[in-house]
């Protein structure tokens, strides 16, 4: 073998990025499969490369017997025969007898380069299945190069990659050798066949790995993205929030002047991304999830059900449900609530219990909140919302755990107030604060519990009506009821 031995090695190295120690060694079961055929065993086959690896050998390892001693074994020379090839040879040693490789007949030399072929596709095939299996749920940079009953073949340097058409966006076009990104959404190693890359356009898992290319914030993990989802080539949401207090996770997607989200925006060819913030009170989460739709109010019709009616003016009704219902459906799957959209009045010829439809209804009220009377409902309670002192945030809190009036409010126990786990002791101070500014809160005094309490003449120590003396001095007590003429 000549050094195009050599060469077709390196091409194999790094053209199909098999190692060269796997080479030598299909190089060499090439030969003694070959060897076997021919003389029906490989037991005493020796193969050789010299240092460069351009050049090999194949040698028959045999042991010097003598002559009378000889009757043909593979492994066996007489010693006559061994001599014509090295002089200094003698009984018990063992020779390396070359073996021209031309000499093999045609079926054996077919049957070892067969094999030689199938053991390199297996391992050329184990190499790339090692390789890609580790870019599996990355992103990876190919080149189109044509299309096979709508699926795409992205070149992806040792492997070609199949994005199908299923996984492509309706509105991108691509012409040959156009630069691709695309997400590796599978790798696959059939029994037969060739490795199976599968690529991804359309994935949520290929808008997050956008963000973390273009926004070093969700890189390190300052923001964290809650939840992406999407319908390809239309519209994508996309929840986020920060672990820092002075991080304002939109605005750090979104960038200045909008250069960060309009960026991913022109890799997905125009796609409409809204950028919101996660928020683990539902109702501000299922607003924002309707973004950029203005919601007036959320109302829980059922926790349990995670149903849920967003109220909205009239003008905002359509930009709410969005083109085709496409912004309330992508809500719904965000917030994981069954969100229906209404305005008020929609909403109030909704069929709802009559509990239900009061709170509501005072939840919308225009009523003017300046005096207290306009605050009491007609069985007297003052309404939470309606007090303007209050923050909104705190409000939708209480009404999450189904507190609407101040009365409900201030007969929880410390124990139920402990149970409401996202309201903090200082919010419960500030509401307190804020309704001692609006009500007096009376406690009822039992009178019969009420001890009656007199002051000693002598030393003036504090007596009771069944003393018959001062603990204090000794003095002599004696109490009788005195009527009093009132003029």
């Amino acid at each position: 073998m000549s050094n195009d031995l050599g060469e077709a090695i390196r091409t194999l190295v790094n053209e199909r990025g098999i190692s060269e120690d796997l080479v030598l060694e299909t190089i060499k079961g090439l030969l003694l499969a070959a060897y076997k055929r021919k003389f029906g065993t490989s037991d005493n086959a020796v193969v050789e490369f010299n240092e460069e690896h351009d050049n090999v050998q194949l040698f028959a390892r045999k042991m010097i017997v003598e002559d009378d001693e000889f009757d043909g074994e593979f492994d066996e020379i007489s010693l006559t025969d061994a001599r014509e090839l090295h002089e200094d040879c003698d009984i018990g040693d063992e020779v390396l007898i070359p073996i021209d490789p031309k000499t093999f007949d045609r079926i054996s030399v077919q049957s070892a380069k067969q094999k030689a072929k199938q053991d390199l596709r297996e391992i050329q095939k184990d190499t790339l299945y090692s390789e890609f299996k580790t870019k599996e749920g990355e992103m990876i940079i190919g080149y189109y190069q044509r299309e096979n009953n709508g699926d795409m073949f992205i070149d992806l340097g040792k492997i070609e990659g199949v994005l199908p058409k299923k996984y492509q966006s309706p509105r991108e076009i691509y012409r040959k050798n156009d630069k691709i990104k695309c997400y590796v959404y599978q790798v696959e190693k059939p029994e037969h066949g060739q490795l199976r890359v599968v690529l991804s356009r359309t994935h949520a898992e290929f808008v997050k790995k956008l963000f973390e290319l273009e926004i070093p914030e969700i890189y390190d993990h300052s923001i964290e993205i809650h939840k992406i989802v999407r319908e390809p080539g239309y519209r994508t949401k996309v929840a986020v929030f920060s672990h820092r207090t002075d991080l304002d996770p939109v605005g750090a997607c979104v960038g200045l002047k909008g250069i960060r989200v309009q960026t991913i925006m022109r890799e997905m060819e125009g796609e409409r991304i809204d950028v919101l913030r996660y928020d683990p009170n539902p109702m501000e989460y299922i607003k924002n999830c309707l973004s950029p739709a203005e919601i007036k109010r959320v109302v829980i019709l059922d926790e349990h059900k995670r149903t849920a009616v967003a109220v909205v003016e009239d003008s905002q009704l359509s930009l709410a449900i969005g083109k085709q219902g496409i912004n309330v459906r992508l809500a719904n799957k965000l917030a994981d609530w069954i969100i229906d959209v209404k305005t008020l009045d929609q909403y109030r010829e909704m069929d709802l219990d009559v509990e239900t439809k009061e709170r509501v209804d005072a939840l919308f009220s225009d009523m003017p909140a300046a005096e207290p009377e306009f605050f009491e409902e007609e069985e007297g309670e003052m309404m939470l919302g309606d007090i303007q002192e209050l923050a909104k945030e705190l409000v939708e809190k209480l009404q999450f755990h189904d507190i609407y009036t101040v009365e409900e409010f201030v007969n929880l126990t410390e124990e139920d107030i402990g149970s409401l786990g996202d309201i903090t002791e200082d919010e419960v101070r500030q509401i307190h604060s804020v309704l001692g500014e609006y009500v007096d809160i009376v406690e009822e005094e039992d009178d019969s519990e009420i001890e009656q309490q007199f002051l000693c003449p002598e030393c003036g120590h504090t007596l009771t009506p069944d003393m018959t003396s001062c603990p204090n001095c000794g003095v002599g007590l004696s109490f009788e009821e005195v009527e009093v003429d009132e003029e």
